[in-house]
């Protein structure tokens, strides 16, 4: 046995959560070749059989199942590692940040340029995902939530109650009685969504003309005119046309800001966290 490069474990790590060369290629951005090239190397070095390679994917053996929580652990130190380093450096570097994509076009995005302003040396790499980002993997520094993390290592701080509203454009609501409304609203993946099952009751048996997992998609159909949906205030209020209907909606949900309690003590991580802090509280209190 070898000491191993430690770098052939991202490659590892990457190609067990993709399950395919090319699909561990695309998340490491290098080639597939390289993929197998680096994982023919780690096992070649621990002397063991990592994987079992089949024509539509690779799958872990024994001693690569083994292996895997190590791996993690590894992964995570080094990341501890790099994450003390930059606390020794000035304010400066790249800062990922993942938000609901709504909440990112809408919120977020138009109200950068003071944050930006204030830190010259940090540049934001704005992250519009559906998906819940892994922080203990250090998908993302600062991730925004509507539910509280309960996984040990990470921190969260209420932002913000998010409230909803039935909307339509205004022509579409002044055409139409409630009886003969239509419906914006989310497909089967987002179907427990809070302000989905409200929305769920108060149609009862009225048709759903538009549905999708997008809320920015709904709120454009809502805009052109296709029927009534339910909306965040921050989104609905600048769209052009939208009108609040009743019934009113009772939906309030907690928007968390989370770290990893690492990431948090780097400066620049810290600095970015403090503006969206400050974002939040100056709309609150407009």
């Amino acid at each position: 046995m070898q000491n191993p490069d430690w770098d052939d474990l991202r490659f590892f790590l990457a190609l067990c959560e993709a399950g395919t060369l090319s699909g561990a290629a695309r998340a490491t951005g290098v080639e597939h070749t390289t993929v197998a090239r680096r994982i023919d190397a780690l096992e070649t070095a621990l002397a063991v059989r990592l994987f079992d390679r089949f024509p539509k994917g690779w799958s872990l053996t024994a001693a690569g199942t083994a292996l895997v929580p190590h791996a993690r652990k590894l992964e995570d130190d080094m990341h501890a590692l790099l994450n003390v380093a930059r606390g020794a450096s000035e304010v400066g570097g790249v800062v990922r940040v993942s938000a609901p994509p709504a909440l990112a076009a809408c919120l977020l995005a138009p109200r950068l340029r003071t944050p930006l302003a204030r830190l010259p040396g940090v540049e934001i790499d704005l992250r519009a995902e559906a998906r819940t980002t892994d922080l203990m993997r250090r998908q993302a520094d600062i991730a925004l939530r509507f539910a509280r993390p309960a996984a040990p290592g990470l921190v969260a701080k209420l932002l913000a109650q998010v409230d909803y509203a039935l909307y339509a454009h205004a022509d579409y609501a002044a055409s139409r009685l409630p009886a003969q409304w239509e419906f914006l609203g989310y497909d089967e993946l987002q179907k427990d969504a809070p302000q989905q099952e409200w929305l769920d009751k108060v149609r009862g048996t009225r048709r759903y003309s538009v549905r999708s997992n997008d809320l920015l998609t709904l709120l454009q159909a809502a805009v052109a005119g296709c029927g009534v949906g339910v909306f965040p205030h921050y989104a609905a209020a600048g769209a052009p046309g939208m009108v609040a209907l009743d019934p009113p909606c009772p939906v309030r949900r907690k928007l968390w800001l989370v770290m990893h309690g690492d990431v948090r003590r780097s400066p620049h991580v810290r600095a970015v966290a403090d503006q969206i802090v400050a974002i939040f509280e100056h709309e609150q209190a407009k």
